[in-house]
């Protein structure tokens, strides 16, 4: 019990990082276990057991995102050390992710943020997005 207070914020940090990692099992995914494990097929994402977004992965990288009933924004996806990282049409900046395969589905944590809900894939279809306005088709 002493050990417990003399450590304070470590051990807590380590229990709260100990239900995240259960859920990871073995390493991250490379670019080419990402790409094989996406390419044509569309993935819906929940965050905290809601619905997030959907994601249609294409061949070439190229990928069509939405977050739950908004526009879909085209963009494609690099691997850049280790992470898989995303930029869109409407915003340049990278948005890089570790992914894990998961019994829950595909799993995904925002770099920089350990601490953040993870995105989990829970539903994967063949079909193409249904996008709303001017990406209608995709």
């Amino acid at each position: 019990m002493t050990c417990l207070t003399r450590i304070g914020g470590t051990v807590l940090a380590v229990a709260l990082a100990a239900p995240l990692n259960a859920a990871e099992p073995g390493g991250p995914l490379s670019a080419a276990e990402f790409e094989a494990a996406t390419v044509g097929r569309t993935l819906y994402y929940n965050s905290g057991g809601e619905p997030y977004g959907v994601e249609q992965y294409l061949p070439g990288r190229q990928v069509v995102w939405a977050f739950l009933g908004d526009d879909c924004r085209k963009g494609e996806w690099y691997e850049d050390q280790g992470f898989i990282c995303f930029v869109y049409e409407d915003n340049p900046e990278p948005q890089c992710w570790t992914f894990w395969q998961s019994d829950d589905g595909l799993l995904a944590k925002f770099r920089g943020d350990p601490f953040g809900l993870p995105l989990i894939a829970v539903e994967e279809s063949p079909e193409p997005m249904a996008c709303m306005g001017p990406n209608l088709g995709v």
